[in-house]
């Protein structure tokens, strides 16, 4: 006797990331913080070792009255101003497509809503081999098949492997659901050059001749971007869609307010002609009625305060951490460059992982530990979360981890 749904999948979750997480932190009770290598937790913390929390955004947060954190939103959809604040500041006024804005809890939220909605069980999701785990999750949990394309070839974006993988799962269903982490990719903070986002869109109107195309843009490390609101223009390019193809823009607060806990975000929608975003809209938002009913309306406010009358003192701030982030980064990279230690091609992010095929993954991983050094195991590679390691911890890392790779290997 079973007192779940038949189709649904029983496995266990496994959850790579919290449970080293407490691995990390018995090493640092036992033999002091000084002497363990964190790299696990995917938060931006400071160089002090402490959760960078924005004194901007909980400024603005803790000073609105009780009764606005405490009531519903205006709408289940988010509040007006909320979702037009969510589309300037996303978006930059890069895209004259038609748009409208579903809040969601976090980008988690929009991208597992496209997924459930926008696919039929037993169809497929088409990912990166090298990801975040939840899509594959979400995936499973709305009973589809997922199939992933090779995200590099040398040192730039897979372009040909993206176009045969959907190519093969248009030859056994109507429709594709793609998804592109970009930019800063989780978790090889590789970002797409304006090129290849402009060869994606000309191959996705090609296949929206016969097929409709869902385009589900990640964009959850986008306000970490080196290059600023530089980052966000290759939006122009969406423009160029055909009217067979719809794309969902997946933000996320948490990352970018450095509200994790606070569970908001949105999905962007945006198409040729309005009533492709309407038919999203008006699935989307009795998905959002019928699951989560409401988003938390003290963090829709607090967004919406920041833009209209803190917006500068919050890119101020924010930028101080990219200015760290970059300098954490440049210094990993510098030195695995010097001694020859691997890593997928890096542009920006809080990530840099190593390339390896998964059974070396799991002895290297093992070894790495052993060494009271923590990362994450992802798909064909180890995970650095740059992002939570103070300087000093960064510097000299590069070397002590290429030679436990090469004690592994011998």
């Amino acid at each position: 006797m079973s007192f779940v749904k038949d189709s649904v999948n029983r496995t266990p979750i496994v959850d790579t990331v919290f449970t080293i997480v407490e691995k990390a932190n018995e090493a640092k009770a036992k033999y002091g913080d000084d002497a363990v290598i964190d790299g696990v937790i995917g938060s931006l913390y400071s160089e002090e070792g402490k959760l960078t929390a924005l004194n901007t955004v909980y400024d603005t947060l803790k000073s609105l009255d009780n009764r606005h954190l405490a009531k519903y939103a205006v709408s289940f959809t988010g509040n007006p101003d909320f979702q037009k604040d969510a589309i300037d500041w996303v978006l930059d006024g890069n895209s004259n497509l038609y748009k409208e804005v579903i809040a969601t809890p976090g980008g988690t939220g929009a991208v597992g809503m496209t997924i459930e909605n926008c696919l039929e069980a037993g169809q497929t999701l088409i990912i990166p081999e090298i990801a975040w785990g939840s899509y594959a999750l979400m995936a499973q949990m709305n009973n589809l098949n997922v199939a992933t394309y090779s995200l590099f070839e040398g040192d730039h974006f897979n372009v040909e492997d993206l176009k045969a993988t959907c190519k093969e799962v248009m030859a056994k269903q109507d429709r594709l659901v793609l998804i592109i982490n970009d930019p800063c990719h989780n978790p090889t903070g590789y970002s797409m050059t304006d090129e290849e986002w402009k060869e994606v869109i000309a191959f996705l109107n090609e296949c929206s001749k016969t097929h409709s195309v869902v385009l589900i843009n990640d964009i959850a490390y986008i306000d970490y971007s080196y290059r600023g609101f530089e980052a966000k223009k290759y939006f122009k390019n969406f423009d160029e869609i055909s009217e067979n193809v719809a794309i969902v823009v997946a933000f996320s607060i948490s990352k970018s307010m450095t509200a994790y806990g606070l569970r908001c975000g949105a999905a962007i929608l945006l198409g040729k002609t309005e009533a492709v975003v309407n038919e999203l809209k008006i699935v989307f938002e009795k998905s959002a009625r019928a699951t989560w009913s409401n988003i938390n309306n003290g963090a829709m406010e607090t967004f919406s305060v920041i833009m209209k009358e803190k917006r500068q003192e919050y890119l101020d701030e924010k930028e101080q951490y990219v200015q760290l982030l970059k300098e954490r980064s440049s210094l990993f990279i510098q030195e695995a460059d010097e001694v020859g230690l691997p890593y997928y091609p890096y542009r920006e992010g809080f990530f840099v992982t190593l390339p390896m095929d998964n059974q070396l993954r799991d002895a290297y991983h093992a070894a790495l530990m052993d060494n009271k050094i923590f990362t994450v195991k992802v798909n064909k590679g180890i995970r650095v979360a740059i992002c939570s390691m103070p300087i000093r911890k960064v510097k000299g890392l590069a070397s002590r981890m290429k030679e436990i790779l090469d004690q592994v290997q011998a």
